[in-house]
């Protein structure tokens, strides 16, 4: 036997990262690959691995400690018998939980072959986890694009998952040969979550296959969280109504598999306090979470619909006639949920009014040859974008959103925008940032790129996310006026309809002039009627006379 140094390794480009749990005592016995340590990124939590097989002598770390690559934890005693793995296997149980003790019986089958991993010489077997995916979380997967022995290389497209909002591939971050895929058509998947195991040549050798089911102690990533139910220094409070949580962006600290427990219990780790140290969420947590919630829904009735509502109870239609079922997409009972959510919530008044856009009108049209230079075309889209953005910053009070639990209004220092793209997949609401800071022509461009996206169902989450506001418009379908749906939290949305000519008294005739029907729906407990009425004359005039948009 040898003693070997325990380094932190390449931590894919994350600097200095804090230690969240240590998974492994003195004098315990692991094998190559066993998880150490478990640290916690701004973007995720990872395990770092053991260097090899044997017993570990020291840790140098704890929980709270900053390392970076290259830094010692611990020690080890390297062993190359499994014997001497099964003895000190024996020695835990007063330095373990239960949860740890458990695992290491599970795991003893496979201590049996420990060398035949290394006998290989120029592979290695991976495990492909799941990468970021650009905010989307629990996402179904709707194909599996390789099978278990084929030959594949780096960015090869593994499967395909589908969100509420688009189609993605996620790729393969190796070249190599494809072993045990772990996933299933209909799975969910989330960053993290484990894809497949496939060997990756790294000097051309070949790795026995028999060597590779030899030594497979991988179940054991699922029990990642080995300490997460170890040290409890008290138990969880239970949870109730009057936890206010964190602000929004506050980073919530709990291990992977809690917020894996989190995912499939359905519970918002954000609203769950943690009794761990530093106010880590555990296990307990989340159970005493979903335990207290279940209680108050049952107390409420249990015949709402999640909001104290009783539901609507369907007749038998197939008593009238024929009738045909068929499943709702994720996009439609997405924004089904949304649209009951936003309605229950908030008190709704819309506030009607005309803009006269006549002369807009010309302009815009005047503008038809410089567009086509540019590659532009200009809809009434861009003058509405700029005319809320000023109206915007001239009613900050429309700018806010609410947050009823810490009794505070959050006053946005940015303009952004929603617009409500009609797509064949559903409504989607594109976001474009900073509308106050760019011209007609950049807005033009940029609106018509993201419909584009939508339709072709390629938004990204960050693309439709941190609206300030929201305009929606059925004018190129008709109408005279509408009462739209305020998209909480934003407190207010501009619904257009179709501009027709009208006969407008100029106090001594009746001239025509093309009128434009604005609808202003807004979240009553944050803005007045006086306030909304002064917010549709600002729009009204910025239209009438697009030289102000300048001033």
């Amino acid at each position: 036997m040898s003693e070997q140094e325990i380094k932190v390794p390449d931590l894919g480009g994350a600097d200095e990262v804090e230690v969240i749990e240590v998974l492994v005592s003195k004098g315990d016995s692991v094998e190559e690959e066993d998880p150490i340590l478990t640290v916690e990124s701004d973007k995720a939590s990872v395990e770092l691995p053991s260097p090899g097989a044997g017993k570990i002598t020291k840790i140098t770390v704890k929980v709270g400690d900053k390392v970076k690559e290259g830094d010692v934890v611990g020690m080890m005693e390297a062993s190359g018998d499994a014997g001497g793995s099964d003895d000190s296997g024996d020695d835990e149980p007063e330095q373990k939980a239960d949860e740890k003790a458990e695992e290491k019986q599970e795991e003893k089958p496979a201590e049996t072959k420990p060398a035949a991993k290394k006998s290989s010489g120029g592979s290695r077997k991976e495990t492909v986890t799941v990468p970021a995916l650009d905010g989307f979380d629990n996402v179904p997967i709707i194909e599996i694009n390789v099978a278990e022995g084929d030959t594949i290389e780096a960015d090869d497209p593994l499967v395909t998952v589908e969100s509420d909002k688009a189609t993605m591939e996620i790729p393969s971050p190796y070249a190599g040969k494809v072993g045990k895929i772990l996933v299933s058509e209909g799975d969910k998947l989330s960053e993290g979550d484990k894809l497949l195991e496939m060997t990756v040549q790294e000097d051309g050798g070949e790795q026995d296959e028999a060597s590779e089911e030899g030594e497979k102690p991988e179940p054991k990533s699922e029990d990642k969280p080995k300490s997460e139910d170890k040290p409890k220094q008290e138990a969880p409070e239970p949870q109730g109504s009057t936890y206010e949580p964190p602000a929004p962006g506050t980073k919530v600290h709990a291990g992977p598999a809690v917020r894996k427990l989190a995912r499939e219990l359905g519970a918002d780790l954000a609203r769950i306090k943690g009794s761990g140290p530093k106010s880590r969420i555990i296990k307990d947590d989340v159970h005493a979470y979903v335990k207290s919630q279940l209680k108050q829904a049952q107390q409420g009735g249990g015949v709402a619909t999640g909001s104290g509502i009783p539901g609507v109870k369907l007749p038998d239609f197939s008593q009238f006639g024929e009738v045909k079922r068929e499943a709702m997409s994720r996009m439609m009972f997405a924004t089904a949920n949304n649209m009951q959510r936003s309605w229950l919530n908030v008190p709704h008044v819309t506030q009607f009014e005309d803009a006269d856009i006549t002369d807009m009108e010309d302009f815009r049209k005047a503008q038809k040859a410089a567009g086509e230079k540019k590659g532009v075309k200009m809809t009434p889209l861009p003058f509405l974008l700029k005319a809320c953005a000023t109206a915007l910053a001239e009613l900050p009070q429309f700018n806010v959103s609410l947050d009823m639990e810490r009794k505070e209004v959050v006053r946005k220092q940015f303009i952004h925008i929603g617009i409500a793209v009609d797509t064949p997949n559903g409504l989607m609401v594109p976001v474009i940032r900073d509308v106050d800071k760019k011209g007609l022509w950049e807005l033009a461009a940029e609106s018509a790129e993201l419909a584009q996206k939508a339709r072709d169902k390629q938004l990204k989450p960050a693309e439709m996310q941190g609206a300030c506001f929201t305009i929606t418009s059925l004018g190129g379908i008709g109408g005279t006026a509408f009462t739209p749906i305020v998209n909480t939290p934003e407190v207010a949305i501009l619904g257009v309809s179709k501009a027709a000519m009208k006969p407008v008294w100029d106090g001594k005739d009746f001239q025509p002039r093309l009128m434009l029907p604005l609808s202003l729906s807004y979240d009553h407990r944050a803005v007045n009627g006086a306030d909304a009425a002064r917010f549709t004359s600002v729009l009204s005039q910025l239209l009438g006379d697009i030289r102000s948009l300048l001033l």
